[in-house]
C-alpha cells in the first residue's frame, strides 16, 4: 500500500538534481508508488501537542531545470506520516538542533530517518572519538595554547569549524606557518565553538574515500581528488570524484563502526576515509548516491528504500 512520506530539506526549486541524494531519495519513494510532501525546517513546528509542519505535495522528475511540481500549502500534522525523512543540509547549528528535538517527539507514531535524536547526539566530528584506533592523531579545543601544542607535536595540521561542513573553513597549517594564532581570534570572534585540529594526512593527494554504508553495512564508495592547489577534497570546492573500490581496511573500519550505526537507527550515512584513517562520519544529510550509482551501477537509494520499507513493517 502506498505510505505518506514527508521530506525536511532544503528548498526543493534549487536542488541539483546532477548531484543531490535527498533527490534521489524522493524519486525513489515516488516510483514505489508512495505519496511524497516537502517542507523546509522553517516550517516545522509545535503546536498543541503536535508535531506539524507547512509543506506540500510533490511530483518529481528526472529533468533538469523542470524536476518537481509542487501542490498548494497544507498544514500536515507528522505523526500521522509513515516516514519523514530528515534531510537538510548542515550547518548542524542550533536551528539545525531544535528540529531534532521537535522530530523526537514523533517517534511513537513515524519513522524519522536518520534517528534524530542519535544525529543531535553524534556530529560527524564527534562520533569518530569514539574510534580512536581508527582517526589520526585529533583534538578538540578551543583554548590557544593546546592548539599551538598539537601543532608542536605533529609539525603539519589541518585546522577546521568543529561544526563546519562542505569544506568551508579548513585550513592547512605547517610549522612555519604562522597564523595559527591569527585564525584563532578570528574563529573566536564568530562562535564559542571549539575548533579540530588533526595532523595532516599526506595521503588526501590520493584522494578523501566517501564510504556510503546503509544501516550499518557498506555498500561502495567513490574517491574524491582535490583540485591542483588545495587539500580539500570536497566537490563543493572543486574536488573530483572518480571510481575506487574498498580496500581490506575500508572493510575494517566499517565493520568496527557499522553496529552502532544500526543500532542507533542510522539508515544513511557517508563516512570520510584518508589513507588508513576515518576523518569522519556524516549522519545529517549524506551525499553521493548518483556518483555511487554512475561509477558502480549500485543503486543505493533502492538499498536504503529496501531497508526503510522494512522498518515501516515492523
Amino acid at each position: 500500500m502506498p505510505k505518506k512520506i514527508a521530506f525536511q530539506m532544503d528548498p526543493i526549486q534549487g536542488v541539483d538534481i546532477r548531484g543531490d541524494s535527498t533527490f534521489q531519495l524522493a524519486i525513489e519513494a515516488q516510483n514505489r508508488g508512495h505519496e511524497i510532501y516537502y517542507y523546509t525546517p522553517n516550517r516545522l513546528a509545535f503546536d498543541k501537542g503536535q508535531v506539524t509542519a507547512k509543506g506540500q505535495k510533490m511530483f518529481l522528475r528526472q529533468e533538469v531545470g523542470n524536476h518537481a511540481d509542487l501542490g498548494e500549502f497544507q498544514h500536515l500534522d507528522l505523526h500521522k506520516f509513515d516516514v519523514v525523512w530528515l534531510r537538510q543540509d548542515p550547518p548542524f547549528d542550533m536551528g539545525y538542533i531544535t528540529t531534532t528535538h521537535l522530530l523526537d517527539f514523533l517517534q511513537r507514531d513515524t519513522l524519522v530517518v536518520n534517528n534524530p535524536f542519535w544525529v543531535r547526539n553524534y556530529p560527524e566530528k564527534l562520533l569518530m572519538l569514539q574510534y580512536p584506533k581508527l582517526i589520526p592523531p585529533t583534538t578538540i579545543a578551543r583554548d590557544l595554547d593546546t592548539l599551538k601544542s598539537f601543532r608542536s607535536t605533529h609539525g603539519d595540521v589541518i585546522v577546521k569549524p568543529l561544526y563546519g561542513n562542505g569544506g568551508a573553513g579548513v585550513f592547512r597549517l605547517t610549522q612555519q606557518d604562522q597564523n595559527i594564532a591569527s585564525l584563532h581570534e578570528l574563529f573566536s570572534s564568530i562562535n564559542t565553538e571549539p575548533l579540530i585540529i588533526q595532523k595532516f594526512l599526506p595521503d588526501v593527494r590520493k584522494g578523501d574515500k566517501r564510504v556510503i554504508l546503509v544501516d550499518g553495512e557498506a555498500v561502495g564508495a567513490i574517491n574524491r581528488i582535490p583540485a591542483d592547489g588545495e587539500t580539500r577534497s570536497n566537490m563543493h570546492v572543486g574536488g573530483r570524484p572518480e571510481k575506487v573500490g574498498l580496500t581490506k581496511r575500508d572493510q575494517e573500519i566499517c565493520s568496527m563502526i557499522g553496529p552502532t550505526l544500526r543500532e542507533k537507527g542510522q539508515v544513511f550515512v557517508g563516512i570520510d576515509i584518508i589513507g588508513d584513517y576515518l576523518t569522519e562520519i556524516n549522519l545529517t544529510s549524506p551525499t553521493g548516491l548518483l556518483e555511487l550509482k554512475r561509477f558502480d551501477g549500485i543503486n543505493g537509494a533502492k538499498l536504503i528504500w529496501d531497508v526503510v520499507d522494512t522498518k515501516m513493517e515492523t
